[in-house]
């Protein structure tokens, strides 16, 4: 099975062609005002719709209710919708019953003890998004660009597709592809030169990169 490259909190036209040039599988967009990445709806539907197939469309929210979720499918019309709060498995239940579309659950990791906070959404999530735990300091989840012990998820038995996030960019990759054994990985701050704007170089060494890694662990 082929990895899965993300590249999230994509604003602008000429970024999110870039990504799509350089063959990210997915390509995401944060609904979340305190984030520097977040996009007003109707330039989510402008990028959404510049999408045109090439890769599935993400939507990262927070802790959001139907209203807002309402919202930005109408505008972006996502294939998935990420959960990056603090979403119960009922929750998502309910979001997924309501809006018909697969879920993937951030988990934030710090140590292996966090592992426990998959007992439930394993049943109900469609994939899986393991990031680093944000500082107690943070006013926004994930690991903002800070990454976790990969060795945490070396035995990982998992029947869900599960991504790995936080603190990637493209000299670190291999690294984390080869010990979490990870079918995809998720980049948003490893390839942008200040937060919130995404360098074009450091998109396509990313995704060349992680392709790279992928020829290694078939062989």
């Amino acid at each position: 099975m082929s990895l899965i490259v993300k590249i999230c909190g994509l604003s602008t036209r000429e970024t999110l062609d870039v990504a799509l040039d350089a063959g990210a599988d997915m390509v995401g967009f944060v609904f979340f005002p305190p984030s520097p990445r977040h996009l007003a709806l109707e330039a989510a539907r402008d990028l959404g719709e510049a999408v045109k197939g090439r890769a599935a469309k993400v939507a990262l929210t927070v802790d959001a209710d139907d209203a807002t979720l309402e919202n930005i499918v109408k505008a972006l019309q996502p294939d998935l919708l990420q959960l990056h709060g603090r979403e119960s498995v009922a929750r998502l239940r309910d979001i997924k019953r309501r809006f018909g579309l697969p879920v993937m659950k951030a988990i934030p990791v710090e140590t292996s003890a966090d592992l426990a906070a998959l007992s439930g959404y394993t049943d109900v999530a469609d994939r899986i998004l393991f990031d680093a735990r944000a500082p107690r300091e943070a006013t926004r989840p994930g690991g903002l660009g800070a990454v976790f012990d990969w060795h945490v998820l070396e035995n990982l038995d998992l029947k869900l597709p599960f991504m790995v996030s936080g603190g990637l960019h493209a000299d670190n990759v291999a690294e984390a592809v080869r010990l979490t054994r990870a079918g995809g990985v998720d980049v948003s701050s490893g390839v942008e030169r200040v937060p919130g704007i995404k360098d074009p170089d450091m998109i396509r060494a990313f995704i060349r990169a992680a392709r790279a890694t992928q020829e290694l662990m078939v062989r």
